[in-house]
């Protein structure tokens, strides 16, 4: 999928069966860490019958409070690069894995607007990470365009199609 084209639900539920599929193929299970989708991955997942063989646990966390008391997020990190950066998401993915019982993670933290963004980070700015409980974690930055429900759309494509591709390669 284009990461330019707005998924429709059918397409976001259709890649979470794939995830979901993959993982149980695998023998898996799948941790979230969501800040900008509050939990819209872990929604798409949950909408799929029987995930429980394959899905973990999801934590949604906006403030800086819940970053640092759920995911381990260092309350240095957030001040020195901000909730909205690629240390901010490794950190947020390495603690999904530490906090809940998973083996593969994803997170996500992003400005998904219509307001909060600036010329460094505008709306649509958004961070994705993956980590496999013995890798290394890995984030990668998008530049989303549309309305907040746009970038939210989004964003949960390229999570869910992230974790296929660390599951495939």
């Amino acid at each position: 999928m284009d990461a330019d084209v707005i998924p429709t639900d059918a397409d976001l539920h259709r890649l979470a069966i794939e995830v979901g599929e993959q993982l149980k193929a695998s023998r898996l299970m799948l941790v979230t860490a969501e800040s900008c989708t509050g939990g819209w991955i872990a929604k798409m997942i949950t909408d799929i019958p029987g995930c429980s063989e394959w899905f973990d646990c999801g934590v949604a966390a906006y403030s800086y409070e819940a970053k640092q008391a759920l995911l381990g997020v260092r309350p240095e990190t957030l001040v020195e690069y901000g909730a909205v950066s690629e240390e901010t998401c490794l950190e947020m993915v390495s603690g999904a894995l530490v906090a809940c019982g998973g083996n593969v993670a994803v997170a996500v933290t992003g400005i998904a607007g219509p307001g909060g963004g600036d010329s460094g980070k505008p709306v649509g700015t958004v961070w994705i990470g993956w980590k496999r409980r013995a890798g290394y974690p890995k984030a990668e930055l998008f530049h989303f365009a549309g309305d907040r429900e746009a970038v939210r759309r989004q964003t949960v494509a390229q999570a869910l199609l992230g974790i296929l591709k660390s599951l495939t390669h």
